[in-house]
This record gives C-alpha cells, sequence and structure tokens, in this order.
C-alpha cells in the first residue's frame, strides 16, 4: 500500500492539481491538516472514505494512522496545504516511512506565494530590477532560524522577498529591510490568498504599517517586498523581442 502526499495549493479547491485531486478521488483514507486545508477539498474523497483531521494529532499519531491504514490494505492521501517543499514536516513523516518500509509518493501543490502573486497581478522577476525570489521566514516557537540566514543577508541582495509567517512581527521586518530596500520600496501583505475572504494591502515600506494596523491579519498572511512589485520595467525581456533570435523562434537574420 502507498501514502500519497499532496499539496493541497494555498486555499482555493480548485486550485489543486489534477494528479492530486485523482489521488484523493481513488484513496480509501485521508489525512488532512485542517487548521489550513479547505474543507470543500475533502468533497474529492471517495464515499465511506476515513477522513482525519491531523491538526491535534504529533507525528507519532500521524503515523500510527498511516499504519493502520497500510496494514488493512489501503492507500493513503496526506494533503497538506501549499506546496510540500518548503515548511511542511514533509521530511520528518518520509523519515518514518523509510524506516517502516511503507512506500510513498510526493505530488506538488501550487505554493501561497505563487498565488500571492497571482492576486496582486505581479511577476516577482523583472529584467535588471530582480531576477531572484527569496523565501524566508523569521523564528517562532515551532523552529528558530539558523544564524546565516539573517533578513539583513537576505535583503543585501535586493532581491524579492516572500515573508512567510512573520506580519505578527511587521515592525521589526520594516527596521530590519528599510537601510537596504528604502522606505519607498513596495511592500504587498496578501492574507489568505486565494480563499474567499482574501484581503490586500499594497504600501511601501514606510507606510505598510500604518495600513496593517487598520486592518489586522494572523500568521497566514505573506509579506513581499521589493521594487519588482511595483511593475515598473528598466527595459522589456529579450524573450519576446523582434531583435532577439532564439532556438524555438525560427526566424532568419
Amino acid at each position: 500500500m502507498t501514502v500519497h502526499f499532496i499539496g493541497a495549493g494555498p486555499g482555493a479547491p480548485d486550485l489543486i492539481t489534477v494528479r492530486g485531486r485523482d489521488l484523493l478521488g481513488r484513496c480509501p483514507v485521508c489525512l488532512y491538516a485542517g487548521s489550513l486545508v479547505p474543507k470543500a477539498l475533502l468533497d474529492h474523497c471517495p464515499p465511506g472514505a476515513r477522513v482525519v483531521d491531523t491538526a491535534p494529532l504529533s507525528l507519532d499519531e500521524i503515523v500510527a494512522e498511516v499504519v493502520r491504514a497500510t496494514q488493512t490494505g489501503h492507500d493513503v492521501a496526506r494533503l497538506h496545504s501549499g506546496d510540500l517543499s518548503v515548511w511542511s514536516a514533509l521530511g520528518e513523516q518520509l523519515r518514518r516511512l523509510d524506516a517502516l518500509g511503507i512506500p510513498y509518493t510526493v505530488t506538488p501543490g501550487v505554493p501561497s506565494f505563487a498565488a500571492a502573486a497571482a492576486a496582486l497581478g505581479r511577476e516577482l522577476t523583472l529584467p535588471e530590477v530582480a531576477q531572484s525570489v527569496v523565501l524566508t521566514r523569521t523564528s517562532g516557537r515551532a523552529s528558530a532560524m539558523p544564524e546565516t540566514e539573517t533578513l539583513a543577508a537576505f535583503a543585501a541582495t535586493r532581491a524579492t522577498l516572500a515573508i512567510h509567517l512573520s506580519i505578527h512581527v511587521l515592525d521589526t521586518l520594516v527596521a530590519e529591510l528599510m537601510p537596504f530596500y528604502g522606505e519607498d520600496c513596495p511592500v504587498a501583505i496578501v492574507y489568505r490568498a486565494s480563499w474567499p475572504d482574501e484581503r490586500i494591502l499594497r504600501g511601501t515600506l514606510s507606510t505598510i504599517q500604518a495600513l496593517a494596523a487598520e486592518s489586522p491579519m494572523e500568521r497566514t498572511a505573506l509579506v513581499l517586498v521589493g521594487a519588482a512589485l511595483g511593475g515598473e520595467l528598466a527595459r522589456e525581456s529579450a524573450l519576446y523581442s523582434v531583435d532577439y533570435q532564439r532556438r524555438f523562434r525560427g526566424r532568419g537574420e
């Protein structure tokens, strides 16, 4: 029997991949992160499926549910929010399954930063403005940041920053980023991207704190910082330039 780890996407039920939806539809057991995964996604589960909310469970209890299912001959859909490659606790679960000899697959999902960029109608990389996106967070109770991964270190690159799980320390973010990006640098806060109650704040490093104070948000808000959010191009990309000959264009000189 197989455990299928599935990225559920950022929130909207139709932003799950076709593969993820189909796996949900044929697994008689579904373990889902109830605090972040919308219950509408559970409509894809087959009739009579055993559905378990893992939000109140420990890792040991989650693994016990998996073992119980596989011992009775059932495939398991393990549904996580967003994409599984970052901040998903995927690694520790896979290590447990490896030790138990339980096979698994991993299906990626739409990450929250991509959903936030879509909500903003912005490309996070622009020619000669920003060509890198840093996905990061600040230290929390569950996990401290490595000493080498500081906001200042990332900000020194002037890349676009996608700062997760840090809305509660917005004042710290602003103070640490201002010396590198300047007070007029565009900032956007996207709360629950793609959910029905999605909210967006747009401002600059000098104005975003006051805007956020008028519209309090919780930990599911993503803070995006960088010049690319302004949308102003230094120049258009060469990719579609009439003067740019590339492999697949097939134009003569």
